[in-house]
Formats: C-alpha cells, structure tokens, sequence
C-alpha cells in the first residue's frame, strides 16, 4: 500500500449523522460487513474494547468498527477478503474503428455479402491490451489513467471478470485463490464493475434503492440474531451516513426526465457498495461532476475501501492532485500497453526522469496523461546523454520493463501471489464464509445469497415501490381502456337480439378481445428501459433476471384485474351482451386470462430482442397476424389452407371463438328481414318464407346461434371450455418462454464504436482501420478513438492561415447591473461586466452558480422570467439581429447526427450569412472553418458518430461559419473530455481570440495548466451574485493575490488556483466560507477599478456610431433558398438512415404480401365480399404504425431545431415542417406503392379497377396519415406522447367508418361517421374496386324456402327480387328454392354498409378536403404549442406565484 494515499475520516460526508449513528450501533452487535481497518494502520484487536463506548466529540467510529470486527470473530462469521492478480493479461478485440455511413442504396449492394462473408472466414481482430501484469490487494485503490480508447475500460471490464463481447483473453487472472471461472460461476456477486452511467429506477427513494440491494445480498447468520429487516435498516444507515445521504433518502432517484437528487449524490448512492461487493472496478464515474463533487465522490471510495477492505480499481479522464492523492497505486495506458504500474507517488518522478517535463501548476494526473499523447507533452531541454526518450507505445512499454518501477511490481506481483494464490486452504476458506451467508434453501453453489422465494419477496415489493413511485402510466393506461370501452360500448349501444345485430356482436366481442392485446404491446418500451438495470443486478448477482420477469407479471395481477372489470362491466352492460350471470363471468375470465396472455407474449418478445427496434416491427406483424387470424375478419373456413395454422397458434382466436360460443349459445334471434316480405307479400304464410341469414331454416323466424356460428365459424358451444384451457396453456407458455428468455438473454445491444464517413470517400482514417481493425467496449460510450489535437503539417500551415482571414471583432460587448428573476427566485443579482475582442473570457462558479444562466441571458436565449439591467455594444443599444451576429455553442453538441461535418458547415454558412454572399463563397469560407477547426481529416465523417473532441470542434465550427461579427459565447466546451481533449480545445479557443475574437465562455473548475490560457475571469457564488470580475494574471497571480489580500487562505505552490478561488468561498458541498466573499467584491478596489472601466467604455464607445444590423429582415436568406436548403438536408438524413428506412419499406411488403394472401384470391360470393372488403379495412389499418414511425425522427429533428437552430435565427419554424412534409409524403407513397404491387392482385381484384384504387390507396391515403401523424406530432412534447394520441385518435376514427359496426347500427355516432375521413376513404376504395360486380353466393349462402302451391319460384320471389334484389338458382322449381340474398356488390354493400360505387368522386374530393385540413393542422399546432409564446399564460403564473410567497411569508409571521 502506497503511504503517500490519503486515507478519509469515516464522518466525513456528515458528521452529526455519524455521532447518531455510533450512538445507536454501541449498543447493538454490528452486521457482518462492518470490516477490519486497514492493515497499516489497525492495531491488534485485542486492544478493542468490548463495552460500549462513551460519546463524546471526540468519538472513534474505526474504534467502534473493530470492537463490530472482534465480536464478528468470537461469534465464528468467517471474515473474507479478495484481491487480483494478473499476469501476461492479452485481450483481443472484433472490429473496426472506422467505416462507411450505411445508406439505403448501400444496403442493396451485391458486394456486400462477399464482404460478411469474408469478415466471417477470417474477422479482423486486433490487440486492445497486450502484457499487462500487476496486482491489487486488498485495501487498496488503483487509479487507471488513459486517452479515450487505450484500452482503460476493457481493463476494468476484464479484471471485473466481464468478459464477454471480446474475441480472445489470455493470460493469468486469480482473485485470491480462486479462479475467473470460480468467480464467474459461484462468487460473480463479489466482484462487480460499475459503468460510467450507474443507472437506478429513478421513481424509487435513495432509501429504497439502497435497502434493496441490502436485502438481496443480506447474510443468513447474523450477529445477535437480527432479522433481515433490522439488518437491512442498520446496513441502510451506515451506509447513508457514512456517504452523506441521510438528507436525501426519501427523495427519489430521478433521471433525466425526473427530477431526483443531484448529481454527485446520485453517484453516491451505488447498489455496488451496498451489496458488499469486496472487489469493485469504476469506469470514469466521476465525468459530469466538478471538481469539489468528483473528490467527495472519490472520498466515499476511500472510505469504503478503508472500512471495508475492499480492492478498488478507479478510471478517470479529468483527475485533480487532491482526488489522485487517495489513491495507492497507478495503472497508465497508452494505446493498449501498460507504460507504468506502480506506487502512485513515484509515477510523476519516474517519468520527469525519463525525460518528460510538467507545466507549470500541471497535475500529476495531467502529467501522466498528456505523455501519452505525442502532441501534449513537454521534454526536458537541458537533457544530456542517457537512453533517448521513448516516443512510441512500445518504446514507453520497453522502458517500463528495464525500470525499477518494474522490479517492484514484480516482486509485489509475486509477494502477493505466494501469499494469496492457488492455496487451496485460503479458497476453502473462502468457500465457507460464502456458504455461511447462503440462505437455508440457496444452493450450495449458487452465486446467490439468498433463495428465489426471498427473491420474488424483495422484487415484488420494489415492483409496487417503481409502480407507486410513479402512478401516472398505470392510472394512463387504465383510463385508456375504460376510455375505449366506453366508446366501443356507446358504438353498440343495447345490441338487440335480432339477426341483424349478429355481425355487430361479431364485432364488440373481436374488440372486447383484441384492445386488451393491442394494449399490452405497449410494454415492450419499458422492458427496454429497465433491461440494462436488471442486467447489472444480475451480473452483481443480487437475483435471478426471471425474477424480475415472475414480479413484474404477479405484481400486473391486481392491476390487471381491476383494469378488466372495468373494462368489462362497462361494455358487457352498455352493449347489453346476454343478461345472465354465467355468461358475463365467462366473459370476463376469459379477457381476464387474455391480458395476463398476451402481456407475457409482448414481454417474452421484447426478451428475445436485444434492442427495442426489431423487437416493436415483429410485435406490429404479430398484431397484424393476431388479428387477421382471429376468425373474424376472415371465418376459419374461408382461409387459405398454407396459412389456417396461424389460427392454432393464435391464442386470440380461442379466446374469440370461446366468447362467441358463450355469447350466442343462447341466442335465438328472430329475422329482421324475412325473404319474401314487402308489398305484395302480406299475407305470405311463415311456411313460405325463410331467414337470408347463414343458419336460417325454411318456415321459421328465428335463427338459432349455435347453429349461426356452426356454418359461419365452425364454433361450437361444448368446446368453449375446451377454448378456454388452450387459452390458459398459452399463458402459461408464454410465461415460461418469458422466463427463460429474461434469463439467459439479458443482454443489451451495443452502440456503434466506429467512425462513420460518407460513401465513396476514402480518408486517411479509413485506411488506418482497415490496416488495424479491432473493438475496445470503451468506444462504444461517446469516445472514439482520439484524433490528434493539431493537424500536422501542411493542415497545420492551413489552419493558421485560415485563422488570421477570419474576421475581427471590433465591439465591446458590456452589461451593467444585470438581474434574472423566474418564480420568485433571482438567479442573477447585479452582475456587471465586459468581454473585449481579443480577450478569451472565462465564467466559472460552483454548480448552481448561475453560470449556464447568464450566458444564456446575455445570449437573449431565455424564453421565461424576468431580465433587468442593460446590454450594450461601445455602450450603445444591441442591433436587431444582435443573435445573428453572435455566434453560441451550448453545452450539448447537438447536430444532425446523419449528416457529415463539411455539410454541417455548409448548413450553417449557407442560412447565416446574408443573402448577397453566393453559395459558392459561404461554400469556401465554410471549408476554411474546417481547416480553422482542426477538422480536415472528420470533413466526410457523420456528425453522430465523431469522438467527444470533435463533436465539440464541430459545434465551434458550425459557429464560426455564420461569421459572427460580435461575439462568441460558448457553455462548458470541456465537459466530458479527458485532460488532453479539454487541453485542445481551449488551446483553440486561445487561437480564435488571438486572431481577434471576442468570446465569453463558460468552465467547469478547469486544472491549473487550462486556467492560466484565459485572459480574464468572472467568478461567481450560488445566487448569481458577483466574487470576482477582473484579468486573471500569468499563472493566475491577479486573482491569488485578491483572495489571499482579503484574507483567504495562502495558495501553496501545488494548488490548482482554479480549485483553491472556488475552496476559499465556499464552494462544494462539505467546504464552508468565514466570509461574504459578494459584500467583500463590493467593497474590493478591484470592484471599483471594473466598475470605472465598465463606465470608460461606454463613454468611449458612445462616441462612435452604433452598431449597424447586418440583415434587413429576421432571417439572412429568404424563405424559399431556406426551404431548399433544408429540404435537402432531410432528403440526404433520410437516405442515410436506413433503418428507419426499411422499416417503413418491410412493413409495407410484408403487410401487403400478408393481407394479400390471408384473403388470397377472394371468390365472388357474400363472403369473398366481405373478404375483399376486410382486405381493403385492414390495409388501411397498416396506416397505424407506419404513421406511429415517423414521430421519432420529426421529434428528433424539432428538437434540434427547438434547441440550437431557432435561437440562431437559421430558419423559419415553417420550412422544419414544409421540409418534414416534403420528405415523408415521398417515401411514404413509395412504401404504399409497393403495398398496393403486393396486396391488390393477390386479393383477386380486378385489373380494372386498379388505376383508381392506386391512386386513392398510393398516393392520396399516405399524403393522408403522414399529415395527420404530423399533425399529432406537432402538438405533443415527446414521441412516446404523440404515439399514444396518435394510437387513440387513429382507433377514435376507425371505429366509426361504418365497416366493424355498420351504418345501420351506429345510431347517437352517426354523426362520427359523416365526420370520420376513413369513412369517404374506404367508401371509395371499396365501392369503386368491388362495386358493381356479380356475387355468386357459395351453397352454405344458398338459402332454401318453399313457394305456395301452384307456383314456380320465379314467379313467386319475382317482385321480391325486382324490389330488393337478390336471385334464384332455380326459377322453374316448384319447390325448394334455392334464394341468394344479393345478386350484386351494390344490393349487398348499400344496405349492409352504406357504401355505394356512384360516390367515389365525391369521396376522392371530400379526401383532399381532410388532407388540406391535415396540413393545415400541422402548421397551426406547430405554432400554437411550439412557437407561440403564451404571454398570458405566464402572466398568470407570475401572479399565483405572488399569491403563493404572501401565503408562506403570513405563515412564517
């Protein structure tokens, strides 16, 4: 163990909370994993003392600790301690790091087979770590230092025994004694590796989650016999105390759409920690957390590490000295070979005696970083003789190896390994303690500390706490069934028992089956989002992942059912189904049974899946199948027989054919329309009539309901029982397939890890990975593999060139007592300040400073609140198009992920700078960007797939090719960087000011070496209140001097300044201030001297004329080169995305080819037609998906827009949805193109008709539900929204089109059916395709009555069928006739469903008039809920929020 780490007081974080705690736990036996100290500093445990400790301030809770470990040892609990071991460590990867953008034509290139093909035979692999030796024991941390994509994360994954995802891994691994394989198998849960993004349920409380992951890994034996629950209570305290989370443990989680704790705290609240993981691996935790909130973070591991005596091994990319000083050893990569591991404290001498120098005030961290990188770092000059300085990975590896540093890890290496190594007494040892803790009824060799009944205890429990947590879905959902069945219910309203209601009760029964099952694929997203939480329990083996799938289902149970009795009483008793209690119990058992069914089924497919995307397009072709195949559209009989076996598999159609039997077992409806009857036919005797209505009997005026489904269906009323138990068996079929694919594929899909350039481009880099191909887990997070920070060479000669053509800035921007107010609260107070052309500005403060806040008040990028105070250029009013003129680069490098960097500069440099410039020369200027940028090499490469670095460069780049005149603001450009990437990029922004640039920029606590680049800085404290505005001197001696002047600490040479302004005034969550760092500012000389200057520049400046609008109108260029412009950007994003490209290709084919051939070659009797009719319905039924498609990527891009592009003035809100519009409905009819190729003739409708038929379904229906789809859009914040308005408007619609329930029978929703546009769309598909045809009815139509005596039949039904229509088979039969209802499509459609062939065109019109209506609603809600700032609204909330501070204020009184 290094002795130069600095090792954390226990009560660090809170420690009032610890005095409690210690208080409590003095007079009780402590749980089994309060641990021994460190060995270096523990004395013998004899010296504890046993009796409980007197509480006084000056407490020793390690005291405490060992008296816990003594009384452990005398109780016979066998501690256990795990280290690693590793030697000749050789990983091997799959892969590229760089490729070409797939596009759609791409897919469709014969070559490339022969390429997977060839990548099958002999896959490209390269070396990501080669010989790596090194050990760490227990109770101590190791720090892994490395650029983005050296190999740092595959180390961690590898020594966390992840081993999964690589091609091969050599070499020799021991934990202790055992074995990766033992660990793998029996004691995963002892070594875990944490991610860079430690994701929670975000509903649950920090409590929660904690107690939790407590529960999962609690002990069976038990100090003083505590039960699970008081032992879970204590582990939760201490662990909540010791890491300062007792003020947030009933706060929830949260995530990025919830708010929860901060951001620190929730990297505190870790279930590795808690579930006494004794080996734990860190991958870059500490990214997004400031300096103060990253060493608090870095602490609690200390702590854990000392208590606990774990092996912990850390990667950070950002390190500052006092964060590096707790760790004991240091592990450094460069590009996959270790270059040094060893002490911590010896690495930065080792390699200032290899021949590499420090910068000034650089970190140690930094230092050893930036020698890895051939363009950030520094040789010695006055270096004489002695071995060269190495230069490349290998020479850095050969050197390392010929050192003493070398010797010393091996002897460590092999200390460690005689004492902990492949003794089989230390594993048995070790096995014992781990058996110790199993639970009575875990198996002996089971990773898991507790059995599977105690699992499903603890999983149901947190399933109730996630659904509690967040009521809002399962209240949603519910309100949406009872929703529908209200309006399913008022659409057949009081059904009466007449056969002419038997097809309508058809139809409430399929829905009655159906919505529970159509509802239940909506669960498909959520298991996505829970899977790689429930992947990492699993891995930590806290419970079997099928566990999570069994609790999930029984916890679904009571919701289920209360959902379903709603649902069930509501259209039962509305529809007015047979008025029997067994009937109604049978009916709601069996939708009971089908939504439990067919949860399991989506949830086992989303299991089978590893990513949400081909998981939802095979759940919309299961849908499509479940109904087509449900009987009801098309009866069993009329299927085709290659397809009936869908119909056994369909659990649906049993639960369908159950209800039906149930529901007409006791039917027996009369006639509505007996043949003949009419004039002429009054005083026909019933002997002489018969019902036209399949089961109807010669003399009788009722039809019996078995015998209806009997020769309609094939259902039969004794197998309705029999229905039931398939239905049953299939639920529990689909559980256990849930069960067993939740299990074993827990798995997620990983992002792509390479750079991706444009087709038909051949970069250096592409020539580098083809020359060196492989995979590091690492690069599938944000970084790619690193680029060089300064383009050498002739690229480098450029970009100095292109650097001093770039235009200066002249004006000095200034603002003078500047307040922000929102609901009450200020954020900015007084803030005065100017940034001069020329000078690189930085805004630094703690979070919550107000940083981000002004920045974006001085941009005009606030659309909330209230602003007070002035903003001057030479201290006269902004121009107009102040926000045209000034460049902003946020936070978030959000781009258009599909387009390349030169196309990203050439997007902004063609709709920023003004009119009267050509194409050609914005073209040029913004190819000089990318030379300025240092992004010649990425000029072909997509946006979305650039590393962190040059995402960042880009987003600069995307600014500077505007040309702003004015100013440059940028928000924290190093965020998420490693050293030297963050290094780069403000070395960059020091270029840009020294070419004349003015920029004001925001930073996160930067390291010593990026402070001393600004020129001067703005400092403020939490409340937005001014500490320090002024230069900020070489090596920061300006603002030392002020702070240590007005009392502040002295600043030691090793001090970061940045870190030590921030620690002086109180920055961070445990640092305090003895003073008003604002009140001392306002009374500073340096305040009054600001102050003066601000007031001579703008007397200065107020003697020049002001500054002159660049633009005459809002916009640089007018609207139709803007609609051009970004038309074609959408054009070539869409080319380039093929996945969404070919799932709306897919399911148009595969929708077509399946509909057309489930009513393949429909004949030309009664049912045929409704065959053909039910072909047309459920084409137009495709529109749901395909509409539900295209919101992610319209929400994506209005995003973009909503976040970057419209505060920069590119375009109008009008060309976003003019250019979504012009991009989609293209497609959109292509797909239906080849829907319509697929689906019309293999129907069997006539060639004739189909020119009509194309153009109303081809062209004119998907213009139709794209507008409408983007119309939803438009009015709704996110996709998964605008999906479930989508879904609920598009079933509003189609229940009224007259087709489930027909005209006839709508009754009060008649009115919907004149209002519905699918009401005119299948009225003019179906008239038009199936009208005016012949209908030859099958015999089972035929339906047989006898005349009077004396006539034939044809005189006797003549002036039936000349008034009705109909024919006879035989009109010169005396007896027997043989009557068809209908003899054309026209007598058959216009009675039964309103539709008649003469109305087409005026369908085809009253279509267009929806579509223009449609887009009309795209633009309208477009602006209403996006654009339109509602004034009022906020006037309103303004003033409740005074009601609301007066009441509180009264209350205080």
């Amino acid at each position: 163990m290094d002795p130069h780490a600095h090792h954390v007081s226990i009560d660090h974080f809170d420690p009032s909370g610890a005095r409690t705690l210690t208080r409590d736990l003095s007079h009780i036996s402590g749980p089994q994993e309060v641990p021994k100290p460190q060995a270096a500093e523990r004395p013998s445990s004899e010296t504890a003392t046993e009796g409980p400790l007197t509480i006084g301030e000056n407490f020793d809770f390690e005291q405490l600790a060992r008296q816990f470990v003594k009384k452990r040892e005398k109780s016979g609990v066998k501690p256990r301690q795990l280290g690693v071991y590793f030697a000749n460590l050789h990983v091997v990867g799959l892969g590229a790091s760089a490729s070409f953008q797939p596009t759609l034509g791409s897919l469709f290139n014969p070559m490339n087979v022969v390429h997977a093909l060839q990548n099958f035979r002999h896959p490209p692999l390269r070396d990501i770590l080669v010989k790596f030796d090194g050990c760490v024991r227990p109770g101590e941390m190791l720090l892994v230092l490395g650029r983005p994509g050296s190999g740092c994360t595959t180390l961690l994954k590898v020594l966390a025994n992840h081993r999964k995802g690589y091609h091969l891994i050599e070499g020799d691994v021991f934990y202790g004694s055992l074995s990766t394989h033992d660990i793998a198998k029996h004691y995963r849960g002892d070594v875990q590796y944490c991610p860079e993004d430690d994701i929670h349920f975000p509903t649950l409380t920090v409590d929660q989650t904690i107690c939790f992951a407590a529960k999962t890994r609690a002990p069976h034996f038990r100090l003083d016999e505590k039960s699970r629950g008081q032992y879970t209570r204590l582990v939760a305290d201490l662990y909540e105390t010791i890491f300062g989370l007792n003020h947030v443990k009933d706060t929830v989680v949260g995530d990025a759409s919830l708010r929860g704790v901060s951001g620190g705290e929730k990297k505190r609240v870790s279930e590795v920690m808690a579930t006494r993981a004794l080996m734990t691996c860190w991958d870059n935790s500490t990214r997004g957390l400031d300096s103060s909130t990253a060493l608090e973070y870095v602490k609690a591991l200390r702590i854990a590490t000392d208590l606990v005596r774990n092996t912990t091994v850390v990667s950070i990319y950002q390190a500052g000295e006092s964060l590096y000083d707790h760790f004991d050893k240091v592990c450094i990569i460069y590009e996959g070979r270790m270059v040094y591991f060893g002490p911590a404290g010896a690495a930065r001498q080792y390699f200032i005696d290899m021949g590499y120098i420090p910068k000034n005030r650089q970190t140690t961290p930094d230092f050893l970083l930036s020698v890895t990188d051939p363009n950030g770092r520094r040789t010695a000059d006055d270096r004489e003789g002695g071995p060269p300085i190495p230069q490349t990975a290998q020479e850095f590896e050969d050197y390392y190896r010929a050192s003493d540093i070398w010797k010393i890890n091996q002897a460590d290496m092999e200390d460690y390994r005689a004492q902990s190594t492949e003794k089989a007494g230390i594993a048995g040892a070790y096995k014992d303690s781990a058996r110790q803790e199993q639970a009575r009824h875990t198996r002996p060799k089971s990773p898991y500390t507790i059995s599977i009944l105690m699992q499903i205890r603890i999983v149901m429990l947190r399933r109730a706490q996630i659904i509690k947590g967040n009521l809002l879905p399962q209240f949603l959902s519910t309100a949406t069934f009872v929703l529908q069945a209200v309006i399913i219910g008022t659409t057949f309203i009081k059904l009466g028992e007449t056969t002419s209601a038997y097809f309508s009760r058809g139809g409430v029964i399929f829905f009655s089956v159906f919505i529970p099952t159509l509802f239940s694929m909506n669960e498909i997203p959520a298991l996505f989002a829970q899977r790689p939480i429930v992947h990492r329990h699993n891995l930590a083996a806290m419970y079997h992942p099928m566990v999570e799938a069994l609790a999930l289902t029984l916890v679904d149970i009571p919701f289920t059912f209360i959902t379903i009795v709603l649902f069930s009483v509501i259209i039962y008793f509305i529809v007015k189904l047979q008025q029997t209690a067994k009937q109604f119990f049978t009916f709601f058992i069996f939708l009971f049974v089908v939504g439990l069914s067919m949860r399991a089924f989506f949830r086992g497919l989303a299991a089978a899946f590893k990513s949400a995307a081909p998981a939802q397009a095979v759940a919309g072709v299961m849908v499509l199948a479940l109904s087509l195949y449900t009987g009801y559209q098309i009866p069993r009989p009329s299927m085709i027989g290659a397809l009936r076996w869908i119909s056994y598999i369909n659990p649906v159609r049993w639960a369908f054919d159950g209800l039906m039997t149930n529901e007409f077992s006791t039917l027996d409806g009369i006639c509505s329309n007996l043949v003949p009857s009419g004039p002429g036919y009054e005083g026909v005797s019933l002997a002489n009539q018969v019902c036209p209505v399949v089961g109807g009997q010669p003399g009788q005026n009722r039809v019996n309901g078995n015998t209806y489904l009997a020769l309609s269906y094939r259902y039969y009323h004794h197998d309705m029982w029999r229905n039931f138990g398939f239905l049953c068996c299939f639920g529990v079929g689909f559980l256990a397939w849930l069960l067993i694919f939740t299990e074993y594929n827990t798995g997620t899909a990983g992002d792509t890890s390479i750079i991706l350039f444009k087709q038909g481009t051949k970069p250096p880099i592409i020539q580098q990975a083809e020359a060196a191909v492989g995979d590091d887990e690492e690069k599938r997070k944000d970084d790619k593999p690193p680029a060089p920070a300064v383009v050498e060479g002739a690229d480098e000669d450029k970009e100095k060139e292109a650097l001093v053509e770039q235009p200066k800035m002249r004006n000095v921007f200034s603002w003078d007592h500047l307040n922000y107010e929102v609901s009450n609260k200020k954020l900015l107070d007084d803030v005065s300040g100017y940034v001069a052309p020329g000078k690189l500005t930085a805004l630094m403060g703690e979070s919550g400073a107000g940083k981000t806040t002004l920045l974006n008040v001085l941009a005009e990028r606030t659309d909330s609140g209230v602003v007070t105070g002035d903003r001057f250029f030479n201290g006269q009013a902004l121009p107009p198009d102040f926000q045209s003129q000034t460049g902003y680069c946020q936070q978030m490098d959000t781009h258009v992920g599909n387009t390349t960097v030169r196309e990203a500069l050439q997007f902004s440099a063609r709709l920023r700078q003004p009119s009267s410039v050509s194409t050609e020369e914005k073209d040029a200027y913004a190819e000089k960007c990318l030379m300025m940028c240092g992004l010649s090499q990425f000029a072909d490469a997509m946006v979305g797939t650039l590393g962190v670095e040059q995402k960042k460069r880009t987003t600069i780049g995307v600014e500077l090719a505007a040309k702003p005149k004015l100013l440059l603001f940028l928000d924290e450009p190093t965020s998420g960087l490693d050293s030297q990437s963050a290094w780069a990029i403000v070395s960059f922004l020091r270029d840009l000011a020294d070419s004349g640039q003015a920029i004001l920029c925001t930073i996160h606590q930067p390291s010593a070496e990026l402070f001393q680049v600004f020129d001067r800085l703005l400092l403020l404290k939490k409340g937005g209140q001014t500490v320090y505005f002024g230069d900020v001197g070489e090596h920061a001696s300006n603002v030392i001097d002020y702070f240590q002047k007005n009392g502040g600490r002295k600043c030691e040479p090793g001090d970061n300044p940045a870190e030590y302004m921030l620690d002086v005034i109180g920055a961070g969550a445990t640092a305090t201030a003895d003073k008003d760092w604002h009140e001392v500012w306002l009374k500073s000389e340096e305040c009054e001297a600001a102050r003066e200057e601000l007031q001579h520049i703008h007397e200065e400046g107020r003697k020049e004329p002001p500054v002159a609008a660049t633009l005459k109108s809002k916009f640089a260029n007018p609207w139709m080169y803007q609609a051009r412009v970004v038309v074609k950007r959408s054009f070539l994003t869409y080319w380039r995305d093929p996945t969404y490209m070919m799932s709306k290709i897919s399911l148009n084919v595969i929708g077509g080819l399946f509909i057309g051939f489930t009513f393949f070659k429909s004949k030309d009797s009664i049912q045929g037609t409704q065959n053909k009719l039910f072909a047309i319905f459920m084409a137009t039924i495709l529109s749901a998906p395909l509409g539900s498609q295209l919101h992610v990527p319209y929400i994506k891009i209005r995003n973009i827009y909503e976040i970057r592009e419209k505060s920069s003035q590119m375009y109008h809100w009008s060309v976003l949805v003019t250019s979504q519009i012009l991009v989609e409905v293209p497609w959109n009819i292509f797909g239906s193109s080849l829907f319509f190729v697929c689906w019309f003739w293999t129907v069997g409708f006539p060639t004739s008709r189909a020119g009509f038929t194309y153009f109303m379904y081809g062209v004119l229906f998907p213009v139709y539900y794209t507008t409408f789809a983007l119309a939803v859009a438009s009015m709704c914040p996110t996709a998964d929204i605008a999906g479930l308005m989508y879904s609920f408007l598009f079933s509003f619609v189609l229940t009224f089109d007259g087709v489930v329930q027909p005209y006839r029978e709508l009754k009060w929703w008649r009115w919907m059916y004149h209002l519905t546009p699918f009401t005119y769309l299948i009225e003019a598909l179906v008239g038009q395709a199936i009208g005016h045809q012949t209908i030859n009815c099958s015999d089972k139509e035929l339906v047989t009555l006898e005349p009077p005596s004396g006539q034939t039949c044809g005189s006797y039904m003549a002036r039936y069928i000349s008034s009705v229509g109909g024919y006879l088979t035989n009109s010169d039969a005396s007896s027997g006739c043989r009557f068809c209802s209908s003899r054309t499509t026209d007598e058959w459609l216009g009675p039964q469903f309103n539709i008649y062939y003469r109305h087409h065109w005026r369908d085809f019109g009253l279509f267009w008039a929806y579509i223009l209506f449609n887009i009309a609603g795209v633009y309208f809600f477009t602006y209403v809920a996006r654009i339109r700032t509602h004034k009022h609204l906020g006037w309103i909330k303004a003033q409740l929020g005074r009601l609301r501070k007066k009441r509180s204020s009264k209350q205080d009184v």
